[in-house]
């Protein structure tokens, strides 16, 4: 019986990427000089490249002076979710125009020059989609592309990385209607493919060894076309977010909901009143 199995690597040698770099030459050619030592290192048909946001948006331009790093992060804000007072300032957990929940809308000042602070790429999808046509057809080869970045958890100490833009892939196993080992109906079960591979690409190019891509083998199944669904597909819709609101603003809208029910009438929707 054959075990289900993949591996994944590093790809080391990529330079400081700048602003309007072709990053899938830089990328190409890193990985060429790999497989000039151990030739099974070379991309193969199936393969999924695994690269951090970092490298896309510096390719695409999108360093700022720190000085406009708080500018920055309002200009990409859609609304604010959370705000916390540490020691170290006020951290704010905000909704970004990529429709990712991030602290900071993903604005950061590590793997940076000095004195400078890097936005998120504009879109991520677009980005992967770009990258993952251009090395197919380079290659030609079929490859899944991912980007990443690194996210905390509400409810877990932490961060991890997970897929904020993907192309030529498919990013869940949607598991509903289908039994368990014990027969036992699947309801609620999807499994997020693109961020389980993203987290365990990052188990080899860790934050900072200046290896900001891998590649992943083993899942060629997973393969799909390059306008395939990206990851903003994987974000919740306002509908489906049960934490949207804080505590306060959740019993307001029961309150203000049982009032109008009991009035006929329906309630306009709180969370729009944040929106910028």
């Amino acid at each position: 019986m054959s075990l289900p199995r993949f591996s994944a690597w590093a790809v080391p040698g990529i330079p400081e990427v700048q602003a309007g770099d072709d990053l899938a030459a830089l990328i190409l050619d890193a990985i060429a000089a790999q497989a000039a030592t151990e030739a099974d290192l070379a991309l193969a048909d199936g393969d999924i490249l695994v690269i951090a946001s970092k490298i896309v948006a510096k390719a695409e331009g999108r360093l700022v002076p720190a000085t406009d790093r708080e500018k920055a992060i309002s200009d990409d804000t859609v609304r604010v979710v959370a705000e916390r007072v540490t020691p170290h300032g006020t951290t704010r957990i905000v909704e970004t125009r990529q429709g990712l929940i991030m602290a900071a809308a993903g604005i950061d000042m590590s793997n940076v020059p000095d004195g400078y602070a890097l936005r998120l790429p504009e879109d991520p999808d677009a980005s992967a989609r770009t990258l993952c046509a251009t090395l197919r057809q380079r290659l030609g080869i079929d490859l899944g592309i991912i980007v990443t970045d690194t996210f905390g958890r509400p409810w877990r100490v932490g961060q991890t990385d997970v897929a904020i833009g993907a192309a030529g892939l498919q990013l869940t196993d949607d598991m509903r209607g289908g039994v368990d080992a014990n027969g036992r109906s699947l309801h609620a079960t999807i499994a997020v493919l693109a961020d389980e591979i993203a987290g365990a690409a990052d188990l080899v190019k860790g934050k900072t060894g200046g290896l900001p891509v891998a590649i992943v083998r083993g899942l060629a199944r997973l393969i799909a076309p390059v306008d395939a669904p990206g990851a903003r597909s994987l974000v919740r819709s306002l509908e489906d977010d049960m934490f949207r609101f804080g505590s306060a603003e959740a019993y307001q809208l029961g309150y203000d909901t049982a009032r109008a029910e009991l009035a006929g009438k329906t309630p306009a929707p709180q969370d729009e009143k944040q929106r910028n």
